[in-house]
């Protein structure tokens, strides 16, 4: 099929449902992914499975420029004032998670190694959706100020326990368990992303120096970012991790901080109005009836981990009772990086990875068509969304 015509398919899809969702005060990002859910494979099949896999690209570059906006987030200002507190509560909510989704599944009569990698696969929340949310409804306030943070650890956090928990697992099944592969590998992935993310930023910000409109400046953007996802495609490293550091260094460094994200802001939306829609185009109906007791276990599991972990972190730092209550809800939606790790998960252990990437899938079907509308109302419960923006698409 046509490259352009499933992009042009995409795009009309999600703005027809966008229209949709503003009638029944749904957030843009679970109107993009029903619309490629049902233009996707599992419905009515306008884009077909091979079509999807050629738009990986678009993934690719729409998380890249996720990870560039949250980074652009992290202003020292900021991070001095709430102190120690993301640390704490990501620490916190995702041992509880980990442990929830460990402790249950064992007690349920499933094997270890599935519940130690099930269990590490469910930290890992999906920054993109949530950060959507956030956009459309202006939403800001004590939640929302901790969310992005504690979001962009998450994935670091995850990284560092689904390689400890795989080698447990491996070991378990009669492999080799090595303090390089629980503890260096992982480590040297999460540092190497960091340093990259904080050369190519320092590039953007000098670089950005040279040029004076506004549409060089976005397009020198646009290259650094797009040069840190090519990279971390060779060097094995996380697009994430990088991508965040690129926007962290920029927004402390570079007094064109503000046009740069300003340009970047206005060039994204088709970009992740696409993104959302391929992915729930990916989404496949047909793995549900196949999880059974498994995949129930894992939403339940990972939503009690996520929320009781987040209130006892807030709890230990003496959060703001607003972050107690609704910030664990916020952390729900759940996509590419699980995905990932599942489709690791494959390669690793044959005998296990066919029924773990099948549970995720479900999971991650669950997680993102209801995740951003718990999202919303968490975040409206919060007090932190406009009454202006409530209602508006």
């Amino acid at each position: 099929m046509n490259i352009l015509l499933v992009v042009a398919i995409a795009l009309i899809g999600g703005l027809l449902l966008s229209r949709l969702a503003t009638l029944a005060k749904l957030p843009n990002v679970t109107a993009f992914l029903i619309a490629g859910l049902l233009i996707g494979p599992s419905v009515l099949g306008l884009i077909p499975h091979e079509s999807l896999a050629s738009m990986s690209i678009v993934s690719e570059a729409a998380l890249g420029f996720i990870a560039f906006s949250i980074g652009g987030e992290f202003k020292l200002s900021h991070l001095k004032k709430i102190g120690k507190a993301p640390l704490t509560i990501t620490a916190a909510q995702g041992i509880a998670t980990a442990l929830f989704i460990d402790v249950g599944l064992i007690l349920l009569g499933f094997d270890v190694p599935t519940a130690l990698l099930l269990g590490a696969i469910g930290l890992a929340t999906a920054p993109a959706a949530t950060l959507m949310v956030v956009r459309q409804y202006k939403a800001d306030g004590p939640v929302t100020r901790m969310l992005l943070p504690v979001v962009a650890m998450d994935d670091a956090l995850g990284l560092m326990v689904y390689s400890i928990s795989a080698s447990v697992a491996q070991a378990l099944l009669g492999g080799e368990m090595t303090v390089s592969s629980m503890l260096v590998a992982p480590l040297v992935e999460i540092v190497g992303s960091l340093a990259l993310g904080v050369a190519l930023g320092l590039v953007l910000t000098y670089a950005a120096n040279f040029f004076r409109s506004r549409g060089n400046k976005l397009a020198l953007t646009i290259a650094c970012v797009l040069l840190g996802v090519a990279l971390c495609g060779m060097w094995h490293l996380s697009s994430l991790l990088v991508c965040m550091m690129i926007g962290a260094v920029v927004v402390n460094m570079s007094n064109k901080a503000g046009v740069i994200m300003e340009q970047t802001d206005r060039f994204t939306p088709p970009l992740f109005l696409l993104f959302f829609v391929l992915s729930g185009a990916e989404l496949d109906l047909s793995v549900l009836p196949m999880v059974g007791v498994l995949g129930a276990a894992y939403v339940i599991l990972r939503s009690l981990g996520k929320c009781l972990g987040t209130t006892a972190g807030a709890l230990m730092v003496k959060s703001d009772k607003n972050i107690r209550n609704y910030l664990g809800f916020t952390l729900l939606p759940q996509a590419g990086v699980a995905i990932g790790m599942a489709q690791l998960t494959v390669g690793r252990f044959p005998e296990l990875g066919t029924m773990i990437n099948t549970v995720v899938l479900a999971g991650v079907l669950v997680f993102e068509l209801l995740g951003p509308i718990i999202t919303k109302w968490a975040l409206s419960k919060a007090g932190e969304i406009p009454q202006a923006q409530k209602s508006k698409a």
